[in-house]
């Protein structure tokens, strides 16, 4: 997965200028699946004009748990931490975990703060028969509570190990495209207006 450059703060941009658009992968489990996923995701979002992606991901993220502001926490944030700052938008991928989304997810979100604030989140998911949902639904709780807006629309994956080939292709692309587009859809209405927002009237909590 190719990362862009870090990007100017969001408010000095033009409003016909394309959203910025990171995505953050939710998982470091050992075999984990997520980076087929999020393959298939930057494909989609590569595809449009009106949005530029960079990549985020928990795996390349060790930070510790502790919240400690060590040499060694400003390193890793270094590389994360302008990501998510200069970012219109975000899409979240996220597998399920006993219920719920992994810890190291968890971790970056709550490493942050002011990055989230009034800017749109899509939230992708997937796992076993449940594809993730009640992940997402426990994401959309905490997103809440740092001032972002999950748009309503998401994609998931049930059973996402068959659900494509050992090449990565999706067996059967129509459903998961057209969800991918109409959840894209929502955050590039939602990142345009929220960005225009912010530049008028900066928002306080």
């Amino acid at each position: 997965m190719n990362t862009a450059v870090t990007h100017a703060p969001t408010a000095a941009r033009s409003a016909t200028e394309p959203l910025h658009v990171t995505l953050v992968v939710g998982s470091n489990r050992h075999g984990r699946f997520g980076p087929v996923v999020a393959d298939w995701l930057l494909g989609h979002l590569r595809d449009r004009d009106d949005l530029v992606a960079e990549v985020v991901d928990v795996a390349e993220a060790e930070l510790p748990t502790s919240f400690e502001p060590t040499p060694e926490a400003t390193a890793a944030l270094s590389g994360i931490t302008p990501k998510l700052a200069g970012a219109d938008a975000f899409v979240v991928l996220t597998p399920e975990y006993n219920h719920s989304f992994p810890a190291g997810l968890k971790n970056l979100v709550d490493w942050h703060f002011a990055e989230w604030r009034a800017k749109p989140v899509a939230l992708v998911s997937y796992g076993g028969l449940s594809g993730g949902l009640r992940a997402v639904e426990h994401l959309r709780q905490v997103f809440a509570e740092l001032h972002a807006v999950t748009v309503r629309d998401t994609v998931s994956f049930h059973n996402a190990g068959a659900s494509f080939d050992d090449e990565g292709t999706l067996r059967d692309p129509a459903g998961p495209d057209a969800a991918a587009k109409t959840m894209l859809d929502q955050l590039a209405w939602w990142g345009e207006a929220l960005r225009e927002a912010r530049a008028t009237r900066p928002y306080a909590d």
